[in-house]
């Protein structure tokens, strides 16, 4: 009885580990498809069956797509737009959230909740004046139109005000009375502590914006100003598309995310027990 017992335990946790390694592969299919398909030749193709293992291996998309299409500048465009707005967020979140959480205003819970209130609108609603404001400033096609409208974001202030708040009072208020202003309290004694949050924000907000497809679409024009996610387009026309080709720039758009993601893994923990632990 004591064996059977014994058993038991063993059996459910070999049953949750297959079923969570069910799901797992699950999640992970359509990445293991996308780089299939980026090493498929047009043979494999347009073969008529989907094919999960290429019968010959070709690597030589990842050179021809080089010279498909203007992919350097495309990526230079994704970095320049995603790096750009992270930095803006990193500046402005922490400095809003700041004057949030510490400083006392009239209207501050007012405008604090008609600032979480954007969260709620999607941002179809809020595409149209966005477009209208960029072109009348002549932004169309430029970097300063697809940068400046997301300079700052209303979740990024919410969880910069969040990681602010446990900061004492009683430590701000004792640097004030020894004459220093808020700019030096929030940058000498708020920010050194908002290392980890930061990081995590500047992750998330890179990440975004390295794969937004909407806005750029609406905004750029010209092949030269697209970012990855655009570019790919051109591998698609009214009747034939480059899956390879373009399963190929979607590996490429996706490994800096993933490098970002491996190097910054450990200030995203800390964020999290950060928030844990208040």
């Amino acid at each position: 009885m004591a064996g059977v017992a014994n058993q038991r335990p063993v059996a459910a946790s070999l049953i949750t580990y297959l079923v969570l390694a069910f799901f797992v592969i699950l999640a992970l299919f359509p990445f293991f498809y996308m780089v299939s398909l980026s090493l498929q030749s047009d043979a494999d193709l347009f073969s008529g069956v989907p094919v999960i293992i290429p019968s010959e291996l070709q690597f030589s998309n990842y050179i021809t797509i080089w010279d498909k299409a203007p992919f350097a500048r495309f990526i230079v465009n994704s970095f320049v737009i995603a790096g750009g707005i992270t930095i803006l967020h990193l500046l402005f979140d922490p400095l809003i959230g700041y004057v949030f959480a510490k400083l006392e205003f009239p209207g501050r819970r007012f405008m604090f909740v008609a600032l979480l209130s954007t969260l709620m609108l999607p941002f179809f609603i809020r595409m149209i004046p966005l477009y209208i404001l960029t072109a009348e400033l002549g932004w169309l096609n430029t970097y300063q139109g697809l940068i400046m409208p997301f300079a700052m974001s209303a979740y990024g202030i919410f969880m910069m005000r969040q990681f602010i708040r446990p900061v004492p009072s009683e430590l701000l208020d004792a640097a004030r009375v020894d004459g220093a202003s808020e700019w030096r309290i929030y940058r000498a004694i708020v920010l050194p502590q908002l290392g980890p949050p930061m990081a995590t924000l500047g992750l998330l907000t890179f990440v975004f914006q390295f794969n937004e497809f909407l806005w750029p679409l609406v905004v750029v024009s010209s092949v030269e100003m697209r970012p990855i996610t655009t570019g790919l387009t051109l591998f698609n026309s009214e009747f034939f598309t480059q899956w390879n080709l373009t399963a190929t720039g979607g590996v490429i758009l996706f490994v800096p995310s993933l490098l970002l993601f491996v190097f910054m893994q450990r200030y995203f923990v800390q964020s999290v027990m950060m928030s844990g632990m208040k």
